[in-house]
């Protein structure tokens, strides 16, 4: 597996990141700058908002702060100017200046995990619409979020997932997905990104799971029902962890194994 580089990324500034993003709006309706616009929201989302209530009042509450480096000509813009641009924005070119500025916040770390996930967004959800989700990327050593997409239903992240796997740098990377990106598709992809994969095996795989199933149940039963000789290799690695969670303790077996050639003809 390749490594990255190890050279040092020169953190860019929002305003630099997002200043050429297009503005959607009409010259006699731009009563805000649309960087100011941006920012403001960008940094309520990091201060744990969600919603556009919630940007017009962390750019109240912190107005003598964002003064520093924003222009405000006419002051904070009201929730329903944040509302209108966002339905207006091209949401491909936000999404192109937000890994931009991910991607000079994020150190190269040999072997970090991406966790790739796709959430519901229930507090979302308005009368009449169906419930939407949000595909994330997750550097968990960083502890930042790469990039996200948002698609109408669960279903969707298929094709959602290897979208947003062509706007990352993954090279050196272990990308993890949930039973729905358990793709040939997506781990080709992963692989061309110079990357690792670990994907998760479900029922949604019928066939494939029930054959992963037997052969370890098998290899398991055999291996943990007789003693292993001086110098033989056994055929699964296994650990076991134990930890004490929400007043109970959870004991937890893991069992690997390299041997796929069983599986060639199936």
């Amino acid at each position: 597996m390749s490594k990255p580089s190890q050279k040092s990324t020169t953190v860019i500034s929002l305003i630099d990141c997002f200043k050429n993003v297009p503005d959607p709006r009409v010259d006699r309706t731009k009563s805000h700058k649309l960087i100011d616009i941006l920012v403001i929201s960008i940094c309520t989302f990091l201060c744990s908002g969600e919603s556009f209530n919630d940007m017009e009042e962390f750019g109240n509450a912190k107005y003598e702060w964002l003064k520093t480096f924003l222009e405000l000509p006419n002051g904070i813009p009201t929730h329903d100017t944040f509302n209108r641009v966002f339905a207006a924005l091209d949401p491909q070119c936000f999404l192109e200046s937000f890994l931009r500025w991910t991607k000079s916040l994020r150190k190269a770390i040999p072997g970090e995990i991406v966790a790739m996930d796709g959430k519901a967004l229930r507090r979302a959800l308005n009368q009449g619409q169906s419930l939407p989700y949000v595909v994330s990327a997750w550097a968990v050593e960083n502890g930042l979020v790469l990039g996200q997409l948002k698609v109408a239903e669960k279903s969707n992240e298929i094709t959602a997932v290897p979208e947003l796997l062509r706007a990352l740098e993954l090279r050196g990377c272990i990308v993890t997905t949930d039973a729905m990106g358990c793709q040939k598709k997506i781990a080709k992809q992963i692989i061309n990104s110079g990357a690792d994969y670990v994907l998760a095996l479900k029922g949604n795989h019928e066939t494939v799971h029930e054959e992963v199933k037997t052969y370890l149940d098998d290899a398991i039963r055999q291996q943990t029902g007789r003693p292993t000789s001086q110098g033989e290799k056994p055929e699964l690695v296994h650990i076991e962890t134990v930890e004490k969670d929400h007043g109970r303790l959870e004991t937890r077996r893991y069992w690997q194994s390299e041997n796929i050639n069983w599986f060639a003809d199936l």
